[in-house]
């Protein structure tokens, strides 16, 4: 991914501009980041995400632990990218469960916004890239897994 950090930040103040705040003025933060671990798939989900199809997305609890990261948060922004690191929209964060896979309803793999929004097409596309993920340590992928789903809004 190259490095855009003025057009990501260009985004991040005319979506501040847009709501009347200013870097100065501001108690918001963002992170900038791409689905998926290839080029094709990261700019398709950015796509469907700015079309609104795609409100939400899952992710492995393991990866947050194994990364120390914090779960994402209501009221977060994020600005999606595609796979250059260009800016496409800016999210926002409106829920986050953290549940088992095999838990996660058809509900929300109809806000996921992928394939044919199925629970079984969400179930196989995830069940894939999860084993992939993992694939790179020792943990082998169980239905019992933990995974974060979160639901979002396009905000700019």
């Amino acid at each position: 991914m190259g490095n855009n950090n003025s057009i990501i930040n260009e985004m991040w103040r005319a979506y501040l501009k847009s709501i009347g705040e200013t870097i100065k003025t501001t108690e918001k933060e963002y992170e900038a980041w791409h689905f998926c671990m290839d080029e094709k798939n990261a700019n398709e989900l950015a796509e469907l995400v700015k079309k609104g199809i795609k409100r939400g997305t899952t992710s492995l609890y393991h990866s947050y632990q194994l990364e120390n990261e914090p779960l994402p948060e209501i009221g977060q922004h994020n600005i999606i990218l595609d796979w250059q690191g260009n800016p496409q929209c800016i999210i926002k964060t409106t829920n986050v469960e953290v549940v088992k896979f095999k838990e996660v309803t058809e509900a929300f793999a109809k806000i996921e916004g992928e394939g044919d929004g199925s629970l079984d097409y969400w179930k196989k596309v995830h069940r894939i890239a999860f084993e992939k993920e993992l694939s790179m340590g020792e943990k082998m992928f169980s239905d019992n897994m933990l995974v974060v789903c979160e639901v979002f809004e396009v905000v700019y």
